[in-house]
């Protein structure tokens, strides 16, 4: 069994300041290891399960984030940006069981993580006129291949997202966001609960976990800056929209990754 961990930082156990989440940054370090133990968990849980083959994607930031020293030796990480569409789930292909997504979080617009975004800082995404979450745009990435999401774990809000899209997807609320700050649970009980519940989602029929793709797609980038909504609505058939928006029209979620690829 093949199996796909993409690792996030802004839905770790305790995070809740944007100075923990920067590489070298004074307040990093201790959530650079939170990060790595959940994922090792996460490894353990799915091997416990049943995978015999892992592809890691350190998918935060610079993308250089976790400790990779005690990776087991059926498991390779993809470190740094590839720069091609897939993004956050770069080398993900038909060839996988399934996915596994760590330290997820709201989606920007959200209220819910005081470091909900998508994608970036200075814009907000909406798919088919919804704010729309990493988690969403990477399992619909996921589902071009096949490929469905079994585990995630990552804020309340974003746990409840999941909920309503498939609740048959497995997963760990690590934290709550109120106003600025956030209530987590215990490190270790992330630790615990995500090697026992990887395992299991691993139990999970893939039918049950697919995400079906939406046929036609209508894709909003809402940047805090007008005049860079204006410059990036000559992106090949986008479209401004006044005040600050670029509209983008197609059914091949695939182009959908590649003006997000582009423009934020």
């Amino acid at each position: 069994m093949k199996v796909y961990i993409s690792a996030d930082i802004e839905g770790i156990t305790g995070t809740t300041a944007w100075s923990e989440t920067e590489l070298n940054a004074p307040d990093y370090q201790f959530f650079k290891k939170q990060m790595t133990k959940e994922v090792e968990a996460a490894i353990e849980g799915a091997i416990l399960g049943g995978a015999t083959e892992i592809l890691l994607k350190d998918a935060h930031d610079s993308a250089r984030n976790l400790d990779i020293s005690n990776l087991p030796v059926n498991c390779k990480v993809i470190r740094g940006w590839t720069y091609d569409p897939m993004c956050m789930v770069a080398g993900l292909d038909k060839s996988f069981d399934r996915a596994i997504f760590i330290g997820y979080h709201s989606k920007g617009g959200s209220e819910r993580n005081p470091l909900a975004h998508t994608l970036c800082v200075f814009a907000d995404v909406k798919i088919n006129g919804e704010y729309a979450s990493e988690f969403l745009i990477n399992t619909y990435a996921a589902a071009l291949h096949g490929v469905p999401v079994s585990f995630v774990s990552g804020d309340v809000g974003l746990i409840e997202e999941i909920s309503s899209i498939n609740d048959n997807i497995i997963t760990f609320a690590t934290k709550e966001g109120i106003g600025n700050a956030t209530i987590s649970v215990s490190p270790q009980l992330t630790i615990k609960e995500t090697k026992r519940l990887v395992a299991s989602s691993m139990k999970v029929s893939r039918e049950d976990l697919q995400v079906t793709l939406p046929e036609h797609f209508v894709v909003e980038i809402i940047y805090r800056d007008h005049t860079r909504a204006y410059r990036n609505s000559f992106y090949p058939n986008a479209t401004f929209k006044p005040h600050n928006t670029v509209e983008f029209v197609t059914d091949d979620f695939y182009e959908v990754l590649r003006i997000l690829q582009f423009l934020t």
